[in-house]
């Protein structure tokens, strides 16, 4: 293979990579609506060597800005003028820690170039605030998320309500499993989804007409496989539905409490701590108990309300559940065993409230409570509270406290 370069790239400077484009194909009606830019190196070198070689080399986010930068060449001059939906690939590490590179390149696409940046499943794991942020970033900038490979690891089906996907990507092994019970487990969870946020789904690896069926059995409305393309230097006619892949940004929820967040039209009610605790721990049993694990978020307002018995309560959960995260003035980044912590500035808004959330694929409930601030025993101090299973609010919750996670 050609080999990437070891030292720093000069600006202006080209990687010899290349792009084949494999369509996207509405499976009700056999449309291509978009194109999947599939990077290649010199000879057709596979892309996992070229990523390989260049992570090896320190030049990921180098590589991958000039595979995007060749796909948004091609589609402003192959399309030859007419709309078109292109999806890209990027990286963990370079999503989150190099997104800058990536944001400067886009700036380079075409008006008539619709974009959708695909993030695997893998990178929730290492990085999910980094991974939010970033999101929320391309969004700003014009581009859907897509997430891909789904099915690789079930237990991150609890993050795709936090991540919002536009798109959702079956992992091309789930059509060859189709009658085993984790995968039915995974298409539901994902068809949950996308019936509630209005997400399309994409079935990879459709090789045959059998594969069509299996696809359409598992929720998906697009397709991508052998049985179309295996990927071609070209962008044959397709069909431009833009609301189709339209970026949907969080927004303000990622800049607010979650107190905040609950708006005038609720009822709130008013409770000491003691009776409120028990609500806490039915919502932390609720997450244990759900067939698909969801992630649990919360929030103490100080570090010495994450006592003893609670840490080895929340070191239980992290054991069991995909994400456990805890949040509070002088939190550390690990409280207790396994479970991700957050400090945070005692001007903080957050810092005054007391929040549970559960979410995952089929579970969203909630105990947002704000202190009054009133002196007395710990176990007496009074709350304004709501318990809440509205998964809108919920979400817009979860945005809120996983935000704060990168800070």
């Amino acid at each position: 293979m050609s080999p990437i370069p070891t030292g720093p790239v000069m600006a202006g400077a080209r990687l010899d990579v290349h792009c084949v484009y494999q369509p996207f194909v509405d499976l009700d009606t056999g449309a291509v609506l978009a194109f999947e830019a599939l990077m290649r190196g010199p000879g057709g070198t596979p892309p996992l060597a070229l990523l390989e070689a260049a992570r090896a080399a320190g030049q990921l986010a180098e590589l991958e800005r000039a595979s995007l930068l060749a796909s948004l060449r091609d589609a402003a001059r192959m399309s030859g003028g007419r709309p078109v939906t292109l999806f890209v690939n990027l990286e963990p590490s370079t999503l989150t820690e190099r997104l800058d590179v990536i944001l400067d390149a886009l700036g380079e696409r075409a008006d008539h170039v619709q974009m959708v940046v695909e993030i695997t499943e893998r990178a929730l794991f290492e990085d999910l605030a980094g991974v939010l942020t970033a999101a929320e970033r391309l969004r700003t900038a014009g581009c859907a998320i897509a997430l891909d490979d789904v099915g690789v690891h079930p237990e991150s089906l609890a993050f795709i309500p936090i991540v919002r996907p536009r798109v959702v990507k079956l992992d091309l092994k789930l059509l060859r499993t189709i009658k085993d019970p984790a995968t039915v487990a995974v298409a539901g969870a994902v068809r949950a989804y996308a019936e509630e946020a209005g997400a399309e789904v994409v079935a990879e690896g459709i090789e045959t007409p059998e594969d069509l069926t299996r696809a359409l059995v598992l929720g998906a409305t697009m397709g991508q496989g052998w049985l179309w393309s295996r990927g071609e230097r070209r962008f044959p006619p397709s069909t431009f539905q833009p609301e189709r892949f339209r970026p949907r940004p969080i927004g303000t929820a990622l800049q607010k409490s979650p107190y905040q967040l609950v708006g005038s039209g609720r009822r709130i009610r008013h409770a000491p701590k003691h009776l409120l605790v028990p609500l806490s721990k039915t919502l932390e049993l609720m997450a244990l108990q759900t067939a698909v694990p969801p992630v649990l978020l919360a929030a103490f307002e100080h570090v010495r309300f994450f006592g003893p018995s609670t840490m080895r309560r929340f070191s239980d959960l992290a054991a069991r559940l995909p994400f456990v995260a805890v949040l509070g003035v002088d939190m550390p980044p690990e409280p207790a065993p396994g479970v991700r912590g957050a400090g945070l500035h005692p001007r903080d808004p957050l810092a005054d409230e007391w929040t549970v959330v559960v979410l995952g694929a089929h579970t969203s409930a909630a105990l947002i409570a704000r202190d009054l601030g009133e002196a007395g025993p710990d176990e007496d101090r009074q709350f304004e509270f709501v318990v809440s299973y509205d998964r809108a609010l919920v979400t817009a919750a979860a945005h809120a406290m996983v935000g704060r996670l990168t800070r």
